[in-house]
């Protein structure tokens, strides 16, 4: 792979990686109802990433940021009271990778990375969610290895679409 290099973002990157984030995932609005895209936008722009035990992780190919994902601390409040039981392990959110670097291993270093974080952490499982609308990134979670979580999914835009709930063991 090109010069690849997983580190930590700089507080300056922020608004950059917001518009990456939002331009990666802009791709599903013709996917999804408008009420739902407006859900998902208002996640990926806030500030739910800055909060204490977040860590923003960017991959960057020849000094230029590629893609980006948010390793999350266990708590139940990063879903906004969408779930009724505490997750007891982290969780990958946020995982972006600019449409000229897809393919290229991005997003699998930037996942590894997360797993390789929870594992030092002395966590056994890392956990994500994700809907069918997004369905590259379900084959590469099922072949990295995660398996459904059910009892964690959820309907966030009531309108039919599931957030689904994976996990891995780490």
């Amino acid at each position: 792979m090109e010069n690849l290099i997983i580190r930590d973002s700089k507080e300056d990157e922020l608004a950059f990686i917001r518009e990456m984030r939002l331009l990666a995932y802009e791709e599903h609005t013709t996917k999804i109802p408008e009420a739902h895209w407006n859900t998902l936008k208002k996640s990926i722009l806030s500030d739910a990433d800055t909060k204490p035990g977040i860590e923003r992780i960017v991959a960057e190919i020849d000094g230029e940021i590629v893609g980006s994902v948010a390793l999350f601390a266990p708590d139940k409040q990063i879903y906004e009271g969408l779930l009724d039981e505490e997750l007891d392990f982290p969780e990958l959110r946020m995982l972006a990778i600019s449409t000229k670097a897809r393919g290229k291993g991005v997003a699998t270093a930037l996942i590894n990375e997360c797993i390789k974080r929870s594992k030092e952490k002395g966590f056994k499982e890392m956990g994500l969610h994700t809907a069918d609308f997004m369905g590259n990134a379900i084959k590469l979670y099922s072949h990295l290895g995660f398996e459904r979580l059910p009892q964690f999914d959820f309907e966030p835009a009531n309108d039919g679409i599931i957030v689904k709930a994976f996990r891995i063991t780490v």
